[in-house]
């Protein structure tokens, strides 16, 4: 009885662990995404800008996107553990390690340098941008199943970034405005931006492999 009892608790414990991490992790990134987007709110009240276009820029970073899509599908699994959805797949769930991987990596080596957030925004600035991209590839490394993703998955893996840089192109064409400098066509010409493209699907691409090398 006494074994029976140990099994049982050896078996539950690692899953209410898990759903604390989830949660910190969830919670983490909400209030990220949150305190970023009520100060694009206030920024656009005192310039007397648009609060609608404000708030299209601001979905309209990757980091905040996929940030975004980390904090929905823990939440998912904290909500409706046992629910048959799209972003509960392992494939989807993986892909995003890769995503926020490379946002926490590009913002390191290209873009803190480009402003100074303050106070509550800085918190939430190294929230999304170092915390979250540390946090969750460590709990998709110890909390979720292995051995199902497929070789393949790493080329599946990069329509979202294509699709992504696409948007970025027309936006910038019809807007004038880029998310990210290193995209900015109108300043570094189409050629250029593309070749930097290429090099972050690149990078992408081994980074997806890495993933499912680790995964089998």
């Amino acid at each position: 009885m006494q074994g029976g009892a140990n099994a049982s608790g050896e078996m539950l414990k690692p899953y209410y662990l898990q759903r604390g991490c989830a949660a910190a992790i969830a919670g983490m990134a909400w209030f990220g995404l949150v305190v970023q987007l009520c100060f694009n709110i206030e920024e656009a009240l005192i310039k007397n800008l648009s609060v609608p276009a404000r708030m299209f820029a601001f979905f309209s970073y990757f980091t905040i996107e996929i940030n975004l899509l980390i904090a929905i599908v823990l939440t998912i699994f904290l909500t409706q553990p046992q629910a048959e959805h799209f972003l509960n797949r392992p494939s989807i769930k993986s892909a995003l390690v890769v995503y926020i991987i490379i946002v926490g990596v590009v913002y390191a080596v290209l873009l803190r340098n480009l402003w100074n957030p303050q106070g509550l925004r800085l918190l939430a600035d190294r929230v999304l941008h170092d915390a979250i991209p540390v946090l969750y590839p460590l709990y998709w490394l110890v909390f979720l199943p292995k051995g199902s993703l497929r070789w393949s998955n790493s080329v599946t893996w990069l329509l979202y970034p294509v699709l992504f840089f696409f948007y970025s192109m027309v936006r910038g064409a019809v807007f004038g405005t880029y998310s990210y400098p290193f995209l900015n066509a109108a300043e570094l010409g189409f050629a250029r931006v593309s070749l930097n493209a290429t090099v972050l699907l690149g990078v992408f691409f081994g980074l997806g492999v890495a993933l499912t090398a680790i995964d089998h």
